[in-house]
Formats: C-alpha cells, structure tokens, sequence
C-alpha cells in the first residue's frame, strides 16, 4: 500500500508533471547575460545563508547553474527533465543527480540544506512538495525557499511579449503569503525572510547600488524573496543538563541570592561563575558560597580577559551542560524565570531563547527613560536586520543548546570580535546560523545591591557602532 507522502503519479496530476518535463526538455537555449548575472547574484545571497561543510539537496535543480555557484560539501539534484540533469552532469561532476518530482521524491538519506529555487510555483501540488521534503530532512535540516515578487509578474509578462524572456509553462505565482501559509500546513516553521535583488542585471554602479543600498529599504520592490524554514518540532524532548554562566563584577551582595535562587532544572545545573576583575570582595564571597553549598554543582573562575562577552565565553569552555545560560549577577532578571528559556530549549520551540523585558510592566527604577527608548530602538533595527522579531537585543539573559553555541564560535571571523557585552555577538550569530530566535518575556525587577557596570553614552556609542558594522555584513552586502 503507497505512503500518503508518496501517492500514485495520477493523483498529483501527472499531465502537468510532464507538460512541465516536455518544457524543460526541449534544447538548451543560450543563457543571456541579464539571467547569467541573475543566478550569479542568487548564488551570492545563497552563500550567505548556507554554512559551506554542509550536505545540499537542490529540488528542481535544472542544468545545475545555480547548484553549481553554491559553496557546500556535498550538491545533489533532482529534476523531472533527464535533458536537464544531462547538462548538470556535465556542469558539475563532483554532484550527484536524479530524474525525480519533488512530489515524488525519495532519497535514502538527510540533507543539512534544502534548496527550492523559482521551483515550487511549477509543483503539481505545493502542498505534498513540502511534505514529501521532510522525508530527508532532520531537525538541523534547513530549508531556503526563493521565489519571485508577484509584483514583478507584469515585468516578465512583458518581457514575454517581446520576445527578450522565454515563454513559461503555467505556473502558479504564488504569493509570500501563499508560501507562507502552505508551509504552516506542512511540516515547516519559517525562520526568517528576506527581499533581495531590486536590478537583476549586472550593470556597473547601478546594480550595486540598487541591490546592496535601496533594496534592503524598499523590500516590497525587491525581486527574490527568500525563506528559511525548520521542520516543526513534535518530539517529547529528553532531559538536558543545563549550564548557568553568571558573571560578577563588583556583585558581593548577590552571590548567595543567586544560588539559592536559581532553580535545578534537567538532569543536572551547574552555576558558573566568572569574576571580573572586582574591587570589592566578590571573589571571596563566591568561593565562600561554593564551600557553603557543596551539594551543588560550583564552578567558580577569575576571568583573565576584560567585558561581560568574553567573561561569558570563558564560563562557557569549561560549561558541560547541553543547554547554556546566562544570568546576570544583579539578578534584575529573576533566576526563578530560569525555567521557561529551559523548557523553549528544550521542547525545540526556540533553539536561541533571548530574554525580553519590554513586555511586562516594571518598577520606576529599574530601567532609565533613555535606557528604554534605546532599547526598544535597537529592538526594532534588529528585527529589520535579521528578518525576525526581536523585541529586547540588550536583555542579558540569552540561551541556547551547547553545540548550537561551538557553530557560533566556530564562525566569529565573519563578524570579528567586536562585542565587549556577548549581545550582540551571540545574536548576530545565531542569525547567521539559521537558528529560530524567540523572545521570552520576563519580570524585570531593580537592582538591589551595587550600581551597574554600564556607561550609558559610552558604551551607547559603542553600540550603534556595531549596529553599523552589522548591517553592513547582513543588510548591506
């Protein structure tokens, strides 16, 4: 008896499987220039998107242009036209390639990246094509979907018309909300989305300029829209260790708090402290609450570097838990609230759990005017950065699975070691990882003991600095 992902080729219409396979088999055509400089830009933005040790699967590969251009591991194709994978073979060797519909397909193993380029508006059932790609797909499995604007339908319409594009066979025109609804009634979970491309002909000053400085402005212009997708979680999630990473600077009075507050949770919690070079006695107060406390896990460590991101760092080398948190030694975000990054951890619901503490009302001391306005700023640029919502980027408490964390890491050098807090370099490069980032809200309460370590103009300054930097390695490029 078939599966209900691969039913017989006559329910998913096979009369427009091969009206479509008859176009594509017809002789080669030329590339012209305006489509040569088109995949040449959709390769660059699929570089950015698509780590290069990963396993590719590439679902209506074609000739294997775009497949070619991608930088990965392993490329394989599948496509309905054998004159099509004919030319793919041909093009790239190293790949491997097989006659298949993407309603049909079935391949014996998992890829890290799915790749559906201008494909799924030729499917005979949309729907069943994203179903059936979760067949070879795992939890890591990405999946990049780019499609045309149907903005730009009138364009190609034209462009018809005159003879100067290549008649297409009956498409559907999907739109973004189309995708975006067949995914949600698929296995898949949207990440992130992005507009791209505003000139897709290489054009010396104005191409650049119009595809790296204006689109990012006016995405609803923009001709290739991506999206980054998972496959939705359903599995009942096994017991994780988790790793609390607490740096302390100047806190003496908020050591105990902090272990007596912050609850176990998973198969075991270890609390790591990193001083930072303090000059009061929280040092000794850490290591008197360690030999206090000696039924729980305390790690306690003099910080050799300077600033809260590299405090963190240090806490991570030596964490051994799967899941890893931050906590602030002012306590203003609650350890009791600890739990609930756990659980979104842990469940997959988020696989980057940031803290956001604009959601919940709090006291008239906790955050400064210009503090909040601040906030809520870098919150809304960020979100437009990364093409996800982030309500609160300055939030300490950020957490996420142990290798998730080495990916990052592994990665730095593509934005350099520029962040002294963790914040940004911690979200940027979940960003870059394709990890789904969710907010948690929290009870942002006052600081009880000491002042706090930041300089508002200073390190305010400091801040927009890094935004700038940023949106040049993920906006603007």
């Amino acid at each position: 008896m078939p599966s209900l992902l691969t039913p017989p080729l006559g329910q998913i219409s096979s009369d427009h499987l091969e009206a479509i396979r008859a176009h594509f088999d017809r002789p080669a055509v030329a590339s012209t220039h305006a489509s040569r400089s088109y995949r040449r830009l959709l390769a660059h933005y699929y570089n950015l998107l698509i780590h290069p040790n990963s396993s590719v699967l590439e679902v209506g590969c074609g000739d294997g242009e775009l497949l070619a251009r991608i930088r990965a591991r392993e490329k394989t194709g599948i496509d309905l036209s054998e004159a099509q994978l004919s030319r793919a073979r041909m093009r790239l060797p190293e790949g491997r390639f097989y006659a298949q519909a993407g309603e049909l397909l079935s391949l014996p193993e998992i890829f890290d990246v799915i790749i559906v380029s201008e494909t799924l508006n030729f499917a005979a059932d949309a729907q069943r094509f994203l179903d059936q790609l979760a067949t070879v797909a795992a939890p890591h499995t990405r999946l990049i979907l780019n499609f045309h604007n149907t903005l730009w339908r009138p364009i190609f319409k034209l462009g018809e018309w005159m003879g100067i594009r290549s008649r297409s066979p009956a498409i559907s025109w999907l739109s973004s909300k189309d995708i975006q609804n067949l995914l949600e009634l698929s296995r898949w979970e949207t990440i992130k989305h992005q507009t791209r491309i505003l000139w897709p002909i290489d054009t010396p000053l104005l191409a650049p300029l119009l595809n790296r400085w204006i689109t990012p402005f006016v995405p609803f212009l923009g001709l290739a829209i991506f999206n980054v997708s998972r496959l939705r979680p359903s599995a009942t999630p096994a017991p994780l260790s988790v790793s609390v990473v607490i740096p302390a600077r100047n806190e003496a009075g908020n050591i105990e708090a902090a272990v007596l507050r912050t609850p176990q949770m998973g198969s075991f919690t270890e609390l790591i402290f990193v001083e930072g070079h303090s000059k009061d006695n929280t040092w000794e107060e850490i290591e008197r609450v360690r030999q206090a406390y000696p039924s729980l896990r305390i790690k306690t460590l003099r910080q050799t570097g300077y600033g809260k991101g590299n405090a963190v760092r240090e806490g991570y080398a030596v964490a051994q838990g799967d899941v890893l948190m931050i906590l602030d030694a002012d306590l203003t975000m609650p350890p009791e609230e600890l739990p609930k990054f756990y659980e979104a951890i842990a469940s997959g619901k988020a696989e980057f759990a940031n803290g956001s503490r604009l959601v919940y009302p709090m006291g008239k001391a906790a955050m400064q005017f210009l503090n909040m306005i601040a906030n809520k700023f870098f919150g809304v640029a960020f979100s437009w950065l990364l093409g996800q919502a982030v309500k609160d980027t300055l939030c300490g408490t950020k957490v996420l699975r142990r290798s998730d964390y080495f990916s990052i890491a592994a990665n730095r050098s593509y934005f350099g070691d520029f962040d002294p807090f963790g914040d940004f370099d911690l979200l940027f490069g979940a960003d870059k990882q394709n990890l789904k980032i969710r907010d948690i809200p929290i009870r942002y309460r006052e600081r009880t003991y000491g002042s706090t370590n930041i300089n508002r103009w200073r390190h305010g300054l400091l801040l927009f600095r890094m935004l700038a930097f940023a949106a040049k390695k993920l906006k603007f490029i």
